[in-house]
């Protein structure tokens, strides 16, 4: 009897030597969850303390407005705020044409100068840096400095999202007050698919032949000729009966939701810091699904013929990537059409108006793919427009084409905007005669 009295109790010390055992782990292990969580919450309130106190803001803002002679643009003197909560925090103020630069000089001060008016796209509204370290700005301040007896003004009329087509109201509407001797375009591969109907409006994932109700587009009638056509009215709300394409598998990351990135400006980095090549990769899935559906809709599959978008894999470049190969599906070439249009639209413009119209290249064209370049150079040649190359410029400074560009944004940085003004300040130091000054 002593015996199993002994033996309980040597159980019972086992069992409860064992709860200890048991007890300790667990409090140790819940010891340990507490310190990450507080050591977690105190990072996020370190972090949330150093952005809200080193950083302006972390949401960009501003206003656009509606025009009948422009389309979709941005409203004239607001502040414009932006950034992409990583690389760059910029406030600058419209001018009173709307766009974001100086004010330009009065016509009567840039006719009895030699005014270069510099037209194009997002790299030259350039909301990623301060006015004053703009390409045009520099430029300015270059020519000052080596060709001071050209008198050399510069103004900049940029839209971000347009192609050539959609800029030509720019010249037409204020570029032209001004008298430029020189126009510059600043092309880069997505004019090439912005120029055409079709491919803008799918790549904004509207349903062809339903535009963007704030750009002008341009159209090839019966015969074979292109027309402009001003902005269109709004398109009608989707049907929801209309077939459309099967959304993709997406990523999805549990944390950092909405919620947390609207309250918080450290989630807000973490989401582009941490998270961005998936998002990345999320819109690439999108885009490359409705391209995919698209070129299978019976309505539009002649345009696509010989092409599968989700053959080439997700990719958000997948359009501009396009204009790289050497043979290409029909839309692509009527793109190709479309743009010298463009560009003709562009000479007669010039021509009329005794201006020297070129093309600064920008460093992206190459980026994705040389005969991307080799296609604008030719389009250029035959219409006698000569093509600045940003990208043989960068190189030549013993610099990659990469280092024009933001880590995390492809738009041009301060290195990029003083290259593309170093580059054009050369080609004008060789062809002074457009300023009228002769050899010096």
């Amino acid at each position: 009897m002593r015996e199993m009295n002994h033996d309980r109790q040597e159980h019972a010390m086992r069992n409860a030597q064992s709860g200890l055992r048991g007890g300790r782990a667990l409090r140790v292990v819940g010891w340990n969850a507490l310190l990450l969580f507080a050591a977690a919450a105190l990072i996020a309130a370190a972090g949330e303390a150093w952005f809200r106190l080193t950083k302006p803001f972390m949401d960009s803002s501003y206003q656009m407005e509606f025009t009948s002679n422009i389309g979709r643009h941005n409203k004239p003197n607001t502040e414009f705020r932006y950034t992409n909560q990583t690389d760059y925090w910029v406030v600058s103020r419209v001018n009173s044409l709307g766009f974001l630069d100086r004010e330009p000089p009065s016509p009567e001060r840039a006719a009895a100068s030699c005014h270069v008016s510099v037209i194009g796209d997002s790299f030259v509204e350039a909301r990623e840096v301060p006015i004053d370290r703009k390409f045009q700005v520099r430029l300015e301040q270059l020519a000052a400095a080596a060709l001071p007896r050209l008198d050399v003004t510069v103004s900049a009329f940029g839209g971000t999202g347009s192609g050539q087509i959609q800029q030509l109201p720019f010249y037409d509407e204020y570029a032209r007050r001004l008298r430029p001797k020189l126009v510059v375009l600043v092309f880069f591969t997505n004019d090439f698919h912005d120029n055409s109907l079709i491919l803008q409006t799918l790549y904004n994932r509207n349903n062809p032949p339903c535009p963007p109700s704030w750009e002008f587009s341009a159209a090839r009638l019966p015969d074979g000729t292109m027309e402009l056509r001003p902005p269109p009215p709004p398109c009608p709300p989707p049907d929801a009966d209309t077939p459309g394409p099967e959304p993709p598998e997406i990523n999805r990351i549990p944390l950092l939701t909405r919620p947390a990135r609207n309250v918080s400006w450290f989630a807000k980095w973490l989401n582009v810091k941490l998270l961005m090549p998936l998002h990345v990769s999320n819109n690439a899935m999108r885009v490359v699904s409705w391209l995919e559906w698209t070129s299978r809709n019976p309505a539009y599959s002649a345009y696509f013929e010989g092409w599968s978008p989700a053959a080439d894999g997700p990719d958000t470049d997948v359009l501009m990537l396009m204009f790289a190969r050497k043979d290409l599906p029909p839309v692509f070439e009527d793109a190709l059409d479309y743009t010298v249009f463009a560009l003709e639209q562009f000479k007669q413009r010039a021509d009329r108006d005794g201006a020297k119209l070129v093309i600064l290249a920008s460093h992206g064209v190459k980026i994705h793919g040389i005969r991307a370049f080799e296609r604008l150079s030719a389009m250029a040649a035959a219409l006698d427009i000569p093509v600045i190359d940003h990208a043989d410029y960068i190189l030549r400074q013993g610099a990659e084409l990469t280092d024009a560009q933001w880590r995390h944004d492809h738009h041009w940085n301060d290195d990029g905007h003083r290259w593309a003004a170093e580059a054009l300040l050369e080609w004008l130091q060789e062809n002074q005669e457009v300023c009228g000054g002769g050899a010096p």
